[in-house]
C-alpha cells in the first residue's frame, strides 16, 4: 500500500480545488492500472493565516508502489496545481506502507494540524525522517497539509462523507445552472443521514459554492449511499466527473476542551461559563457578551454571518450557565455552538401590596418597600418568575454559516437535548 498527501493546489481568485486534483491522481492511478481504496478529505485548522479557502488537504490510499504514486501525482501537481496566486504554495507527501501503520509521530502531526499550528521545515523534516518522498511548489508549504492527510488515518476514528460533483471544467468562472428546487427536494429526502446540504429559513442551497472552481455541489452526511443517492437527484448542467470521499467534517475535530483562562488566539475550544453582561449588538449586527468562568473572563461573539443564532444569543441573561464551542481570535470567541446548562427563571420585582395590588413604593434607602395607600411593608425585592426564549440544550449556527469540521446537532452525541437548524 501507499499514501499520498497532497495540500494547496487552489486559488480564492483563480480557482481550482485541491479535491479535483485529487480526483484526477485517482483517475491517474486508475489508467495505470492501479486501485484506489479510498479517498480522504481533511479539513485542518481553519485559523491558519495562510489557508487558500477551506484549508482542506487531501489523502489517496492506493496500491501502486511509492514511487509510481508519487511520478503520477508530480505529473497532475505540474499540470494543474494554480502556482500563478501568491498565496498558493502546493506540496506532495508519499508515503509507502499501509495508512493504518503510520508513525504515531506522523498521526500526532495530524491531529496538531487540525487543532494547532506548524512550521513548514518540521514537515519536511518529519516527512524526511519518516522515509516519505517529498515535493514542494512555489515554496511548498502545502507539505504541511500533505503529511497531515497522510496521517489522518491513523489519527482519527469518526468519519463522514462528502460525495462531490464536478462540473466541465470549461465552465469553471461561469455561473452554475443548477435547479434549486430540485436541490431542497432531494435534500429533503436524504435528511438526516445528508445534512447542510440546504438552510431552509435562509432559502440557501449550502451544498453550491460560489468560487469559481469545478466543484457543481458537494453532498455531506454520513451515509455514503445515500449522499450519492442525494447528488443523483439533482438536476443541473452535465456532472463531468465526481468523487467520494471520507472526511473529518461534521466532527468537532478541532475542538479542544479547556476553561476561560486556558484560551489563546488561532485554536478552537469547548469551555464552560456564566453569562456575566447582557448581550450587545453592535454596527454591523454583531452580537457580543462576557463570559466568566470566576478565574477568567472573555468576550463571546456571534457575528452577522451566524444569522439566526444571533437571536439565541440574544436571548441570554446574566447568570445563565453555559458551555461554548468556538474558535478564539483577538482574545474573543467566535460561537460555533452553545449549550444551555441551567437558565436564570426568575428576577427581582418591586413588590406588589397583598391588599390593594398596587406597586409598593421605595421606603428610603435600606429600608424597604411601602404602600403609601394602604401602609403594608415589605423588606425588599421579590422574586417573579420570567418567560425564557431558551430551553436546556444545545444550539448552533444555521447551515448557511457552518464551518467544514463543526459538527451538527442533528448528527447526535451531545450530552443534552439539542435544537437542530435546519
Amino acid at each position: 500500500m501507499t499514501v499520498i498527501g497532497l495540500d494547496d493546489t487552489d486559488s480564492r481568485t483563480l480557482g481550482m480545488c485541491t479535491t479535483y486534483l485529487a480526483t484526477l491522481v485517482a483517475e491517474a492511478i486508475a489508467d495505470h492500472g492501479g486501485t484506489v481504496e479510498r479517498q480522504l478529505l481533511i479539513r485542518l485548522n481553519p485559523a491558519v493565516e495562510h489557508k487558500t479557502r477551506g484549508n482542506a488537504a487531501l489523502a489517496i490510499h492506493t496500491d501502486l508502489p511509492a514511487g509510481t504514486a508519487f511520478d503520477l501525482a508530480c505529473a497532475e501537481l505540474d499540470r494543474w496545481a494554480v502556482v500563478d496566486d501568491e498565496r498558493t504554495s502546493p506540496g506532495l507527501v508519499v508515503a509507502p506502507g499501509a495508512p493504518d501503520t503510520i508513525s504515531s509521530a506522523v498521526a500526532d502531526f495530524a491531529r496538531d494540524a487540525i487543532r494547532d499550528f506548524h512550521d513548514l521545515d518540521d514537515a519536511v523534516e518529519l516527512a524526511a525522517d519518516s522515509g516519505f518522498l517529498s515535493e514542494g511548489w512555489h515554496g511548498g508549504r502545502g507539505q504541511i497539509g500533505a503529511l497531515a492527510a497522510v496521517g489522518a488515518w491513523a489519527a482519527f476514528d469518526e468519519w463522514t462523507y462528502e460525495h462531490i460533483s464536478y462540473r466541465e471544467f470549461h465552465r469553471c468562472g461561469t455561473p452554475r445552472d443548477v435547479d434549486y428546487d430540485s436541490v431542497f427536494e432531494a435534500a429533503d429526502a436524504g435528511y438526516p443521514d445528508a445534512w447542510d446540504t440546504v438552510d431552509h429559513e435562509e432559502g440557501e442551497a449550502v451544498c453550491v459554492p460560489n468560487a469559481p472552481g469545478p466543484i457543481l455541489y458537494g453532498i455531506r452526511g454520513d451515509d455514503p449511499d445515500v449522499v450519492r443517492e442525494v447528488a443523483g437527484a439533482i438536476d443541473s448542467e452535465p456532472v463531468d466527473r465526481s468523487a467520494t470521499f471520507l472526511t473529518n467534517q461534521g466532527t468537532d475535530a478541532h475542538l479542544r476542551d479547556g476553561t476561560l483562562s486556558d484560551l489563546q488566539d488561532g485554536r478552537a475550544y469547548c469551555v464552560s461559563g456564566t453569562v456575566a453582561s447582557e448581550p450587545e449588538t453592535r454596527t454591523g449586527g454583531h452580537v457580543f457578551f462576557d463570559l466568566s468562568d470566576g478565574d477568567a473572563t472573555v468576550t463571546m461573539a456571534a457575528f452577522e454571518p451566524t444569522k439566526r443564532f444571533r437571536n439565541r444569543v440574544r436571548a441570554l441573561r446574566v447568570g445563565d450557565d453555559l458551555t461554548v464551542c468556538g474558535e478564539v481570535a483577538d482574545e474573543t470567541l467566535k460561537l460555533e455552538k452553545f449549550a444551555v446548562r441551567d437558565l436564570v427563571q426568575t428576577e427581582p420585582t418591586t413588590p406588589t401590596c397583598p391588599d390593594c395590588e398596587r406597586t409598593m413604593k421605595s421606603a428610603g434607602r435600606n429600608q424597604g418597600y411601602r404602600c403609601r395607600d394602604c401602609g403594608t411593608d415589605a423588606p425588599g425585592k421579590v422574586e417573579r418568575p420570567v418567560e425564557r426564549d431558551l430551553e436546556i440544550g444545545w444550539y448552533e449556527v444555521p447551515p448557511c454559516a457552518r464551518r467544514h469540521i463543526a459538527k451538527p446537532l442533528v448528527r447526535g452525541g451531545f450530552d443534552s437535548a439539542t435544537h437542530p437548524e435546519r
